[in-house]
């Protein structure tokens, strides 16, 4: 009985190894942000709600983001090694082999994509098939020849709304392509601000995704306020086309005005500090003004 009993706990606590193993391979947090932002473009499109499509999107847009971030990790294998932000990451730590983290990434992939043609449509497929490729076959090797790499990376990084509009439509409006063109713009200071503060890191890895030949000066503070500043008339576009009330308008703007102060700070003084300000004030901008538009729709 006792030894019946052990093998149980054996069993459960391997089974929770596992799950806890492929939590940090897709990077849960992560995965999650990216399908929320799915979510957003899904409720944003349209005053109807088809939950059932909801949920397929939640399930296939998990999958298909899980499968890009840990093709990004195969590649990488080597650099993240060399990284302390990412050496103890399942490949480089060797906890899972790459053999094995590309059958999970394919298999992820291909259900998501299966799941979007037959209970979504073939377009939120084609969008999501288009973000994988160009964020594991561009993005990531890119990142090690120059800035080019953000600009390539922030298409897959801003598709997600796009997608989740797809989902419900079955069309890529104007609309579309304005909540496209917010999180398109938002990549920069906020890839831009990582950068920054992981930049010994990322010399070591071989990265250069800072602009002006990666220098950390007053040319490459500056591109980061431009581009904040940016999403203060970008945020207005909802309200002024209809998609959205005044209401969800005005926090854009204030967060957008608060997000732009912190790149102020980042001129001043050039320090990592203002560029870790920057950094979470990227993480809180995007969700706040997402759920703004969305209990504004509502």
């Amino acid at each position: 009985m006792i030894l019946k009993l052990s093998k149980t706990i054996f069993v459960f606590q391997k089974i929770l190894m596992n799950i806890r193993l492929f939590f940090e391979l897709i990077k849960f947090r992560l995965s999650f942000l990216v399908t929320f932002s799915a979510v957003f473009g899904f409720l944003l499109s349209s005053n109807y709600i088809n939950y059932f499509s909801l949920f397929i999107l939640i399930i296939s847009g998990f999958f298909i983001t899980g499968s890009s971030i840990i093709n990004n990790q195969i590649i990488e294998k080597d650099s993240d090694k060399l990284m302390n932000r990412t050496k103890n990451r399942p490949l480089p730590t060797n906890k899972i082999s790459s053999r094995n983290a590309l059958f999970i990434s394919l298999a992820l992939s291909i259900t998501g994509l299966i799941l979007m043609v037959l209970f979504l449509n073939k377009l939120t497929a084609l969008l999501s098939f288009f973000s994988l490729i160009i964020y594991t076959f561009l993005y990531t090797p890119l990142k090690k020849v120059g800035p080019i790499a953000v600009f390539v990376g922030a298409i897959p990084g801003a598709l997600p709304p796009l997608i989740g509009w797809a989902a419900s439509t079955n069309d890529i409006s104007l609309e579309a392509l304005i909540i496209f063109s917010i999180q398109f713009i938002w990549q920069f200071p906020h890839f831009w601000a990582i950068a920054w503060v992981c930049d010994d890191d990322y010399k070591r890895a071989g990265f250069k995704l800072l602009p002006n030949n990666g220098k950390k000066n007053f040319s490459t503070a500056v591109n980061i306020m431009t581009y904040t500043m940016f999403l203060i008339p970008l945020g207005l576009l909802p309200t002024i086309f209809g998609i959205t009330g005044l209401v969800s308008g005005v926090v854009a703007v204030v967060c957008a005005i608060l997000f732009l102060i912190q790149t102020l700070r980042l001129i001043k003084d050039y320090s990592k500090t203002s560029a870790l300000r920057i950094m979470f004030g990227s993480f809180i901008y995007l969700p706040v003004v997402q759920l703004a538009y969305i209990f504004d729709k509502i």
